[in-house]
């Protein structure tokens, strides 16, 4: 019994650090999406 109730922890877990992850990659990308319209930008006279 206590064997079937292990797993839903583990994958509680995994989808805890693959919503960290998201979370970096979507920070990344609007920084560069951020840096990218700054520095257009900036080169414009």
């Amino acid at each position: 019994m206590s064997a079937k109730r292990k797993p839903p922890v583990l994958q509680q877990k995994k989808e805890e650090v693959n919503k960290k992850a998201l979370l970096w990659i979507g920070t990344g990308i609007a920084l560069l999406v951020i840096l990218i319209i700054v520095l257009i930008v900036i080169s414009q006279p």
